[in-house]
């Protein structure tokens, strides 16, 4: 599956389609992410996603050269060239890397995002930097001789979701120290099946066990959050593309050296206040722990956040990749640094896109990390703000609280329900979160429950152990809703609980992670509000800066 279009199954574009794309213009730009630094035992880097898009209509001449923000927040460049032509739209599909979408299994994948009244769904994309020593170039940029030829690590790692109005847009980053328990994948290359962890690893494993569609499958068995698309990049195509913007300014509360006596760090050196990086700079910034804040993951996720949005800001700001050999050499590098999935592998689909991540304002862009707490050294989610944030992503609720009061109006369907003692229900467990296991015996004992009340058909389902946040009643077709609310009804279950859903043969209740006990349910009030502990970052928030821990100033 890991191959180039070239190689897999590339479909010619026809050359109005080229046309359509506006090859004869000068495109937009992008610009892409790294992240981490060069330690003896430590290593990491990071890259983004990113794309541009042209054609239509031409709009005035200096809106039409602005790179439009998408590059943003993918962080990774996507093309732009002027007369590119037909020919060289292929030459450029040719040399996009893909890799299959998941490694999980596909039958416990969450269902996706239900479409909004307008018929709208959301997007959810993965980001992944990966910190593979695979090339000479990647080789002088990540150091860490002793890593050379070993398995990739995922060492960043940000779930964008685009809401399904595409107003909004939310980026959670997730440290690569965090422990989880990662799920069988299997090598699409190889057949090689890696066992689901029996214990906890550092999520940034995921992508050593079969590529980037193990990262994917374990964020989904986190979240509960369907995964649309994933774009993978590396160092080189992160400095290359830090330079076709000609620097993003970033800012440091003092004078910063990245390096300690033992040689750890990522060897940034800035002076105090704001100062535009690029090239390898840019790079060291993204990678750098050793002299900002405490030295955490935690701090180089902030430092990698106020990094995009100034890109974001720094490109719709001004219009200065108008050099059409510089864009040229700038579309080579990005898709020699880029992989992603089968869904995203031609640079039509990338730039499709890219037209509508560039509809979000910076000021509906959010940012935060995983809410998580300390296991020694390492992290994991923090039980019930972490559950919360990735509750509010699955709903398409903005972050920044920004959104208009959606109806709460429940709607009984119009399906008449069948007596109850006709109607089949399986019972399965989702009582399983992010900190705690399952509790044991729970679907048999609301199967019983459900018997007492008539529905003498309810029959536990112990094959499956599930991580739902709240209690859910699923039914697969039209004509089995009336069936499913009788069900909910019955138990004190909101209607707002009740979805169709592909995942299930017929009408399935979820027990949650709020029902973790007793035979009463009891809907909670929901709070759409983003936990304190998430510490969002505004997109348009330009005061932003790097406090410098004071063993690292010079």
């Amino acid at each position: 599956m890991r191959e180039s279009s070239v190689r897999g199954e590339r479909s010619r574009p026809r050359v109005r389609d080229a046309e359509a794309l506006g090859w004869d213009e000068t495109l937009y730009e992008g610009q892409g992410r790294g992240d981490e630094e060069s330690e003896p035992r430590e290593r990491g880097r990071r890259g983004g996603g990113g794309r541009r898009r042209a054609g239509g209509p031409r709009p005035p001449r200096r809106r039409r050269r602005i790179l439009r923000w998408f590059a943003t927040v993918l962080s990774v460049l996507i093309l732009g060239t002027a007369g590119a032509g037909y020919l060289y739209y292929e030459h450029l599909n040719s040399k996009i890397k893909k890799d299959k979408l998941s490694l999980g299994d596909e039958k416990n994948r969450p269902a996706k995002a239900k479409a909004n009244a307008a018929g709208q769904t959301p997007l959810n994309i993965l980001l992944i930097g990966s910190d593979a020593r695979d090339t000479k170039e990647n080789q002088k940029l990540g150091g860490a001789k002793e890593t050379f030829g070993a398995a990739p690590l995922a060492d960043v790692q940000m779930l964008l979701h685009l809401s399904a109005d595409r107003s909004n847009m939310s980026v959670i980053s997730m440290p690569r120290d965090t422990l989880l328990q990662i799920p069988e994948c299997t090598d699409p290359d190889t057949g090689q099946v890696f066992p689901a962890s029996t214990g906890r690893l550092m999520t940034n494993q995921s992508l050593g066990r079969g590529g980037p569609g193990c990262t994917v499958a374990t964020w989904e068995q986190l979240t509960d959050i369907h995964i649309d698309h994933f774009m993978m990049v590396d160092f080189a195509g992160v400095v290359s593309m830090a330079d076709a913007v000609g620097g993003v300014p970033v800012c440091v509360t003092a004078n910063i050296s990245s390096r300690d006596r033992q040689g750890h760090g990522s060897g940034l050196k800035l002076e105090k206040g704001t100062t535009p990086v690029k090239g390898k700079q840019a790079l060291q910034w993204l990678r750098t722990r050793y002299g900002f804040e405490d030295g955490s993951d935690i701090a180089r996720a902030k430092a990698q956040h106020q990094y995009m949005n100034s890109l974001v800001r720094q490109l719709r700001a001004n219009a200065t990749l108008s050099n059409p050999t510089q864009l040229r050499r700038l579309a080579e590098t990005a898709t020699d640094a880029l992989t992603v999935d089968e869904g995203l592998g031609t640079v039509g689909k990338l730039l499709a896109l890219g037209n509508q991540l560039k509809e979000v304002s910076p000021k509906r862009i959010t940012m935060t990390t995983m809410p998580f707490q300390y296991v020694g050294s390492r992290v994991e989610p923090k039980r019930g703000d972490a559950e919360k944030l990735f509750r509010l992503v699955r709903e398409d609720i903005a972050l920044d609280g920004k959104d208009k009061k959606k109806s709460t109006a429940e709607e009984t369907s119009k399906d008449p329900a069948a007596a109850d003692d006709e109607i089949g229900v399986q019972v399965q467990n989702g009582t399983r979160t992010a900190t705690l296991d399952p509790v044991g015996g729970r679907a048999n004992a609301v199967a019983q429950l459900l018997v007492g009340k008539g529905f003498t058909k309810a029959a536990a389902d112990a094959s499956v152990a599930l991580t739902e946040d709240k209690t859910i009643v699923r039914y697969p077709s039209a004509e089995l809703e009336g069936d499913a609310q009788a069900v909910a009804k019955s138990l004190g279950v909101p209607l707002s609980s009740v979805e169709k859903s592909t995942r299930v043969s017929g009408v399935t209740l979820v027990v949650g992670a709020d029902w973790r006990e007793g035979t009463a349910y009891e809907a909670k009030a929901e709070d759409d509000k983003s936990p304190k502990s998430a510490k969002l970052l505004n997109g348009a928030n330009d005061k932003a800066c790097m406090r410098v821990n004071p063993a690292f100033t010079w």
